[in-house]
């Protein structure tokens, strides 16, 4: 039997594999900087927008503290 990765997360579960609360996951997805889909009623999370996230924040600006 294989184990695949599930392609959607409840917004609890995307929460849980960042580290985070939920609540700043819900700050996350209100922003925009976190992709959501909506299926029927439910709102879930493909896991490669976590990734994509993750990604962002690798490439996205340097902090002041750490600018050259």
């Amino acid at each position: 039997m294989t184990t695949s990765k599930p392609l959607v997360l409840t917004i609890e579960e995307a929460a849980q594999q960042l580290g985070i609360g939920r609540t700043t996951m819900y700050a996350l997805i209100k922003t925009g900087q976190i992709r959501t889909v909506t299926i029927g009623r439910l709102r879930r999370v493909p896991t490669f927008c976590l990734d994509e996230y993750v990604r962002n924040l690798l490439t996205g600006p340097a902090p002041l503290d750490r600018a050259a």
